[in-house]
């Protein structure tokens, strides 16, 4: 039912698996993405998908959607996976590609979220979990958390917050997104 694109090592995918959400399959980008190993160890079905192995992002994107729908996948989390999709991606799987991002949205879009937060002197940032569309973090929000940030916080501490509620709040949405999944199909 759920596939998870990731790119690194994967612990928002871990806290997917502890959370007892039927994964079926994970991709990445990145052939030694850590986040495979956790997959394989719980019996996932795995691949990567070098950019660099394809004419063109598109068609990467639209190998990657196929072996996914291949594996039944419903739903996509894009859990710490960290390129765009593409069109021909989105439109495989239409209004069931969610993505967490480490601030409340529309702050502080991109990579280097954390950072920014507190390089701009806020005292809250977040968690969102949100649709994918084809641009960064511009996805109608899901839901959010907010996290307030501690007077000489530290990139790393903040950091480490953030993930303790991405572990949370992820699996928490993708459970209720995939419920309302199963009552559609039933329809």
């Amino acid at each position: 039912m759920i596939g998870v694109l990731v790119s690194g090592s994967g612990t928002n995918l871990q806290a997917l698996l502890d959370a007892g959400l039927r994964v079926v399959a994970t991709a990445s980008n990145r052939a030694d993405a850590y986040a495979l190993e956790r997959a394989r160890a719980a019996a996932v079905d795995v691949a990567a998908f070098p950019i660099d192995e394809y004419p063109s992002r598109d068609q990467r994107d639209g190998a990657m959607a196929e072996w996914l729908a291949d594996r039944g996948v419903k739903l996509v989390v894009c859990a710490g996976y960290m390129h765009l999709l593409t069109p021909t991606f989105l439109e495989r799987f239409p209004s069931s590609v969610i993505n967490v991002h480490p601030s409340l949205l529309p702050e502080f879009p991109g990579i280097h979220a954390v950072e920014e937060a507190l390089a701009a002197g806020v005292v809250t940032t977040g968690v969102t979990v949100h649709y994918v569309d084809e641009g960064v973090d511009t996805g109608p929000v899901i839901e959010q958390c907010e996290i307030t940030i501690n007077a000489g916080e530290t990139a790393d501490s903040l950091r480490e917050r953030v993930h303790q509620v991405e572990h949370r709040l992820l699996p928490e949405v993708a459970a209720r997104l995939v419920e309302e999944l199963r009552s559609a199909a039933t329809r």
